[in-house]
């Protein structure tokens, strides 16, 4: 007979995690049981990175420890363009998310929290089989949309407005994108029936590296330099993407896109030129 409390690809009670669990569900359950802890992690995580990366945009331009780093650092973002993209994403938020947070608060059960916590193992295959199934998801709506005309001119081209993505581009978005994404997050989960706390890991990960694609800069810490063999697309694909639509479609990983004939690892020309400039002065020095 399956106990409630279990939860699915062999959780244990001497698990890791399990003190952090024990911890959470001891001093706040109440607060945990809330149908609007995933909102207020993917908002609070958003608005974070947004703002981090905002201000690693208005210090670049005097900064050149910073500026090195950026997908065109030739080109700084303006005030303008950041106040139009938070425009945009406020408006976002508070016609969609918003409304939908306030449903999910009045008219979803409090999410029973078992008493095990998720293995190590399961919560990292937990994350990474959301990711692989949002993935794909998105990587079919993508392709309709740049593939189907009315699609793209009705839902996806605001999105596209702009063609050297910074952060706050990230849910710079038609209020149909916003829903398809948001529905994926929320359902993939249930779906590969995860603990509440991979859940809630997932929802963490998956906006922060949405907002890695987008963020314009080509750090050595982030993932398309950590996961090896080109498997993870990251922000000069996704860069790529915007200034030569028919290609890097998928979000995250480059699989799809291998498959599909629509992966390209070209980059943009001053990119280029400055690796160039900097591989010179190496061999001058």
């Amino acid at each position: 007979m399956t106990n409630v409390d279990n939860v699915t690809w062999g959780q244990s009670n001497d698990s890791v995690l399990q003190p952090l669990w024990d911890f959470l569900h001891q001093n706040h359950h109440d607060l945990l049981t809330s149908p609007l802890i995933p909102v207020f992690l993917s908002v609070t995580t958003y608005f974070f990175l947004v703002a981090l990366y905002t201000v690693l945009d208005l210090l670049a331009p005097t900064w050149p420890s910073i500026n090195r780093y950026r997908l065109h650092p030739d080109k700084p973002i303006s005030w303008p363009n950041i106040w139009t993209t938070l425009g945009i994403t406020i408006y976002n938020h508070l016609l969609y998310i918003f409304p939908a947070a306030v449903a999910q608060w009045l008219w979803r059960p409090p999410t029973p929290l078992p008493r095990e916590a998720p293995s190590l193992w399961s919560f990292f295959l937990g994350i990474l089989g959301c990711m692989v199934v949002f993935d794909f998801q998105y990587y079919l709506w993508h392709l309709l949309h740049h593939r189907i005309p009315w699609l793209y001119r009705t839902f996806h081209a605001v999105h596209h407005q702009y063609n050297q993505p910074f952060s706050l581009v990230t849910q710079y978005l038609s209020g149909w994108e916003l829903f398809s994404v948001g529905l994926w997050s929320t359902v993939d989960p249930i779906l590969l029936q995860c603990h509440c706390l991979t859940t809630w890991g997932f929802m963490v990960f998956n906006v922060y590296v949405s907002t890695e694609d987008h963020c314009g800069y080509n750090f050595p810490w982030a993932m398309h330099n950590l996961v090896p063999f080109g498997l993870w697309g990251g922000a000069p694909k996704h860069d790529t993407h915007h200034q030569r639509p028919s290609t890097n479609f998928a979000p995250f990983f480059s699989h799809w896109d291998w498959l599909g004939g629509t992966h390209t690892v070209s980059t943009p020309r001053h990119v280029a030129r400055r690796a160039e400039g900097e591989k010179k002065r190496k061999s001058l020095n």
